[in-house]
């Protein structure tokens, strides 16, 4: 199951040795309802290696500021807080695990 990140406890998740993920989101988003599972799954298998969560932007508007979050689903990728790559819209799992295997 993904991590649930706020603008409260991020900085603990930015600050930790591993990779970072981060699923921006919200309730009524149709696309975003289509990529949950595969986050889930992807925070199952790489949950060793990579923190992976998930930002729901109706809750979170300062984090979904500070990375100038403008369409929903965007799933960032960042390693050492840096955001090294980013997908925009709907995509399929193996997608977003060949872009998690970079970070890695």
């Amino acid at each position: 199951m993904a991590l649930q990140i706020t603008d409260e406890n991020f900085e603990e998740y930015r600050k930790a040795d591993k990779p970072l993920v981060l699923d921006f989101w919200a309730l009524w988003c149709g696309p975003c309802k289509m990529i949950a599972p595969f986050i889930d799954e992807l925070a199952e298998e790489f949950g060793d290696r990579v923190n992976i969560g998930k930002v729901d932007v109706d809750s979170c508007p300062n984090l979904t500021t500070e990375f100038r979050v403008r369409n929903i689903p965007t799933v960032l990728f960042i390693k050492d807080g840096q955001v090294i790559d980013k997908q925009v819209g709907a995509t399929n799992k193996a997608a977003l695990q060949a872009k998690i295997e970079k970070l890695l």
